[in-house]
C-alpha cells in the first residue's frame, strides 16, 4: 500500500539511541535508590515519555523522584549523545527515497524537542527534519501509548490517520499507533516481534522498509 504520510519514531528508528539512553536511565535510577537494570529500563520505559518514569516509580515505591530528575537525566543523556550517538544504519537511504518519490514524512517522538535536536545535530539528520515535521510528546501532554501524539502529527501534516503508516520499535509506540487508527510496522533490530504485538508487519533492517512503504 502506498501511504500519504510516513511517521517515524525517533529513538531506535532514526537514531541508535536506545542502548545508550537506557543504560544512562538505569544507572541514574539505581543511583537514586531504585535498582534498575538495563533490561528493566528497556521493558518499562523504551518508547515512553519521561513522565512514565515518574509515574511507575511512584506507583511501585510511593516515592517521588527528585525535582531536578528530568534536568539531570537530560544533561547526562545529551552528554552521551554528543560522545557516541549514530544514525540507525540505512535510514538516510530511506529518507532519500521518500524525498525522491515525493512521499511526505515526519517524526513523532516521546522525547523532548531538545533531545530530538541534539541527536539530529550529532547524526546529521537535521538535514532531513525541520520544525514543521518534528512532533514531540511535549506538544500534546500525553505520550505513548496514548494516540494523541500520532493524531496530532497527522492533523498538522494534513493527512487522515487511516492514510498514515508508523515506523516503531517499541511496544508502547505500536499501541499508540493502533489506537490512532494507523498502520504500523515494527522494527525488530532491538525488539522482538513478540513484544510488538498488533503491528501489521515486521522488518529487521532499513533496507527492507522501502518495499513495505510501497516505494
Amino acid at each position: 500500500m502506498r501511504y500519504d504520510l510516513v511517521v517515524f519514531d525517533n529513538d531506535g528508528v532514526l537514531v541508535d539511541s536506545e542502548p545508550l539512553a537506557n543504560t544512562i536511565l538505569a544507572g541514574y535510577l539505581t543511583e537514586l535508590g531504585h535498582p534498575t537494570s538495563y533490561e528493566d529500563s528497556l521493558r518499562d520505559y523504551m518508547g515512553a515519555a519521561v513522565h512514565r518514569v515518574h509515574d511507575l516509580i511512584h506507583e511501585r515505591t510511593g516515592q517521588r523522584l527528585p525535582a531536578d530528575f528530568d534536568e539531570t537525566l537530560h544533561a547526562r543523556t545529551f552528554e552521551g549523545f554528543e560522545r557516541e550517538l549514530e544514525p540507525v544504519a540505512g535510514v538516510t537511504d530511506v529518507l532519500k527515497q521518500l524525498v525522491a518519490e515525493g512521499v511526505p514524512y515526519c517524526l513523532a517522538s516521546s522525547g523532548s524537542h531538545e533531545r530530538i535536536r541534539v541527536g539530529h545535530r550529532k547524526t546529521g539528520l537535521d538535514a532531513w527534519f525541520r520544525d514543521e515535521n518534528i512532533f514531540s510528546a511535549e506538544d500534546v501532554g500525553r505520550g505513548k501509548p496514548a494516540p494523541d501524539l500520532f493524531l496530532h502529527a497527522a492533523e498538522r501534516m494534513r493527512v487522515a490517520p487511516e492514510r498514515c503508516v508508523v515506523v516503531e520499535d517499541s511496544r508502547l509506540g505500536v499501541q499508540a499507533a493502533l489506537a490512532a487508527g494507523m498502520d504500523v510496522y515494527g522494527f525488530t533490530a532491538m525488539t522482538s516481534e513478540e513484544k510488538l504485538v498488533g503491528a501489521n508487519g515486521f522488518f529487521g533492517g532499513m533496507e527492507e522498509l522501502p518495499a513495505i512503504l510501497g516505494l
